[in-house]
């Protein structure tokens, strides 16, 4: 049995049992937070344990790293859309140790999109239109200093509200303790 076909074996079982009926929510965040998170596989179920979040307490967007690379790509846009149509009032960028952007090369992740069959041609054809992959791809040296800047790109967003309080913090990939790196309120405060 396949990953896809044991998620719909699995998936058959929940809908007849109505397991689904215990995660009910609205789609208004109750805690009024969107959070910016890593996809790492270690955080799926340990920031929310750490955090003591729970279904339809805030909205979460994951993507490699917690950084916004773009401030009107689609990240910065979810944020927008948690605060003006969701009733989001509060950001939190949370990062993690132990982070594979830390370690990303862009030279190295170009070899392997090669190996897997990418062509120099389309490389090629993406560096002469503008896409600089060198700098797309390129990771982190510091999470802490990774979640600073994701906080500042958001906080200086022309279409941010300037109320909007954005926290930064960095939870241990381990154990879930989670350390303050931009305070949010702090900011808001010296306005």
């Amino acid at each position: 049995m396949n990953n896809i076909q044991e998620i719909l074996q699995h998936n058959q079982s929940f809908v007849e049992t109505k397991e689904y009926e215990k995660y009910t929510a609205s789609k208004f965040p109750t805690k009024k937070m969107v959070i910016i998170t890593c996809m790492d596989t270690r955080l799926v179920e340990l920031l929310p344990k750490a955090m003591n979040l729970k279904n339809g307490d805030v909205k979460i967007i994951k993507n490699a790293g917690a950084i916004i690379s773009q401030p009107f790509g689609s990240v910065m846009r979810s944020v927008l859309v948690a605060i003006y149509e969701l009733g989001a009032d509060e950001v939190l960028v949370v990062g993690h140790t132990e982070c594979g952007m830390a370690s990303l090369h862009a030279e190295t992740m170009i070899g392997h999109m090669e190996e897997r069959g990418v062509s120099k041609e389309v490389m090629s054809t993406l560096e002469n239109s503008g896409i600089r992959l060198q700098k797309w791809l390129r990771g982190f040296d510091s999470v802490e200093e990774g979640v600073k800047g994701t906080v500042q790109v958001i906080k200086k967003h022309p279409l941010l509200p300037p109320n909007v309080p954005v926290h930064g913090m960095v939870i241990d990939s381990y154990t879930g303790k989670l350390d303050l790196v931009a305070d949010g309120y702090e900011q808001q405060a010296s306005l």
